[in-house]
Order: C-alpha cells, then structure tokens, then sequence
C-alpha cells in the first residue's frame, strides 16, 4: 500500500502531466517524427532520420518549450479554468502556482539550451517561441481575431524549425501547413465558444463575447470553407497517394461539422465539435504513412537544380 506522502506525490505528478498535457505533447513528437521521415526527408532511410541526434534535440527542445507553454498559459488562466474546466481545474491546482513557475523556467532553459549543439540559429528560434507563447499567455489571448491567429500559428510552429533544419521546401508542405493551420484556427474558435462564461466573467474580449456567438459561427463557416482551398489544390497536384483518402474524409466531417455548429446551442455540443476537429487533426497525423514518397523526392530534386 501507499503511504499518504507517496499518494500525494502521486497526484502531483498527474496533475503536472494534466497541466503540461503530456498527452497532446505525444501526439505532437509522433507528428514531427512522422513528418520527418515521410515529407522533410523522404530520401533518407527512416531509420537514419530516428537515430539523428539533432533531429532528436530540436523534437525534444521542442517538446520542452510546448510543455512550458501549457504551464504558463494555465497559470494566467486559472481563474477562467475554475469556471469552463472546474474538474481539470482542481486537478491542476495540486501543484502550486509557484512551483508551475520554477518548472516553466527551467523547462525553458533547458529547451533552449539542449538545442544549442545543433546551432545556435536553433537556439534563436526557440528563444523567440519561448516568448510569443508567453506574450500569447499573458496578452495576446485575451483580444478577439488576433489571439486566435496567434495561438494557431504557436501550434505548427514546431513543424517549420524541423522544416528549417531539413531545408526542404516543396511546395506541398505549405499547402499542408494551411489546411493545419485553418483546422487550428476553427478549434480555436470552437474553444472560445466553449469557454464562453469563464471568458466572459474575466474579460477576455473573444469574438463570442465580443460580437456574439452568431457571428462567431459566421467566421467558423468562412474560415472552415477556406479549408476547401488547399484541399483542392493538393488533390490537383495529385502528389499525395493515399492520404487523397483522407482529404476526403476531411471535407465530409466538415460538410457535417457545418451542420452541427449552426445546430449547436450548449457547451457540451460545441465540446463535441471540438473533439470530432481534434480527432480530424489526429487521423491528419496518422495518414501522413500514406503520402507517396516519390514524388516528394521527385520534388526535391528539382528544387535542388534551380538552386
């Protein structure tokens, strides 16, 4: 049996993982180790692209900086989260605000630091991360348009300092990087309708309590028909294989994702639709083993004569 001291230690270190969202932050290494090995590198041999230790410093700085990221972004919303996540909320409030700041500082350090070997333009990079997700945290998230636009440009991020370090930039990566970024930005959307009450009791000026839900799922619509455009562009180029399948997929969930937002009245329906366009971005990870690997090599080497 477990003695108190130890159990409570124990629920620490869970509501760390729960503040940190270690989970989001797996899913995240996968996407970046994947990409790696079936977009940036398609010509080397994905065993190779595992084992490099630079590659395995800026995936893991990377990972630090994102950790640090959810530590201060709760700790300026933890008002908030005791209204919209009261659960979640008391979960994270296990650990001290004092000591989310010692771990957010060190995690911060040390992601800046460990990637400095690669280079020291590395090191740059998450340096100018590390402070636009606290400016987001602490400024930028509470003004509607901008905090939304923001917070979804933090979250692909991470994909263009692997992109740098591979320096490959075909043009396809760019359409895939807009179809992302446009499914972020409409969860962001979807969130700020979640989180309607907390936002509006602290003053956050989000769209839904700043213009009203109406025209909040007015945007969503103009943002989620925007995603037709690099669906349709990369389904012409027809250089994609298999995963044409799940861009397929893609405009069907959000033909019927439409549908149910301008049906949508509760949090728990708009807590549903954010769960169907997280589940959207996961399959987005997975079906990257579909992408026909040739002709990004194809790409690359002609790419590679122009220069």
């Amino acid at each position: 049996m477990l003695s108190r001291k130890n159990k409570l230690l124990l629920a620490k270190i869970f509501s760390l993982f729960s503040v940190v969202r270690g989970y989001n932050i797996f899913i995240i290494v996968l996407a970046q180790y994947l990409a790696s090995i079936f977009i940036f590198a398609p010509d080397i041999r994905a065993l190779d692209v595992v084992l490099d230790w630079k590659l395995f410093l800026i995936i893991f700085g990377s990972s630090l900086a994102i950790a640090g990221g959810y530590i201060i972004n709760n700790f300026y919303d933890a008002e908030k989260d005791l209204i919209n996540r009261p659960i979640k909320s008391m979960l994270d409030r296990l650990v001290s605000q004092t000591t989310k700041l010692r771990v957010y500082f060190a995690l911060n350090f040390l992601a800046v630091g460990i990637v400095f070997p690669v280079s020291w333009h590395a090191s740059l990079f998450f340096s100018a991360y590390i402070f636009l997700l606290w400016f987001y945290s602490h400024k930028l998230k509470k003004y509607p348009i901008i905090g939304n636009l923001t917070a979804s440009l933090l979250a692909i991020l991470p994909f263009f300092s692997i992109l740098m370090y591979f320096r490959f930039y075909y043009p396809s990566i760019f359409l895939h990087a807009a179809f992302l970024y446009l499914i972020i930005l409409i969860r962001e959307l979807i969130k700020d309708m979640e989180n309607i009450k907390g936002d509006f009791a602290n003053d956050y000026q989000t769209i839904p309590v700043r213009f009203g839900e109406v025209r909040a799922k007015q945007l969503i619509t103009l943002v989620t028909l925007l995603t037709l455009i690099p669906i349709l562009l990369l389904l012409e180029n027809k250089n994609i294989g298999y995963m044409v399948y799940y861009f397929y997929l893609s405009v069907l969930v959000l033909v019927l994702f439409l549908y149910r937002l301008w049906t949508s009245k509760t949090v728990t329906q708009y807590h549903s639709l954010h769960l169907s366009l997280k589940i959207l971005i996961l399959l987005g990870v997975f079906s990257i083993v579909l992408i026909d690997p040739e002709v990004l090599i194809n790409g690359k080497i002609l790419i590679e004569e122009k220069l």
